[in-house]
């Protein structure tokens, strides 16, 4: 009798891991991929102040003419 609600439990736990693994979803996309859609999404305006937030300082800064 113990063996059969052993094999009853295993069996029961090998169907929830087929059908968790089998059904097709939006899986989690990795970060990178997920923020470069989002920027890509932005008008060029708004790109460019997120990139600019994002970018490290850089020390040829003081290069560029912005005004």
């Amino acid at each position: 009798m113990t063996t059969v609600i052993v094999i009853g439990v295993a069996l029961v736990i090998v169907i929830a891991l087929v059908v968790l693994f089998a059904r097709g979803g939006p899986r989690q996309e990795p970060g990178v991929v997920s923020f470069r859609k989002h920027i890509d999404a932005l008008s060029p305006e708004a790109r460019r102040e997120v990139m600019d937030r994002v970018r490290p300082p850089n020390d040829n800064d003081n290069d560029r003419s912005d005004g």
